[in-house]
């Protein structure tokens, strides 16, 4: 019973790297889509908090 938990916990663990791996790349593509450059937003909202 052992290897079947073993394998088990394995597949599962595997499915999850599968899961996070896509989303990541989703997550990529979607950036490439509608690229937003951060570091402006981050000064344009460092600037309007000073004012």
């Amino acid at each position: 019973m052992a290897v079947r938990n073993q394998f088990s916990r394995e597949k599962r663990q595997k499915e999850l790297n599968k899961k996070k791996k896509k989303e990541e790349k989703l997550k990529r593509k979607a950036e490439k889509k509608n690229p937003t450059d951060t570091e402006t937003d981050s000064e344009q909202n460092q600037q309007e908090l000073q004012e």
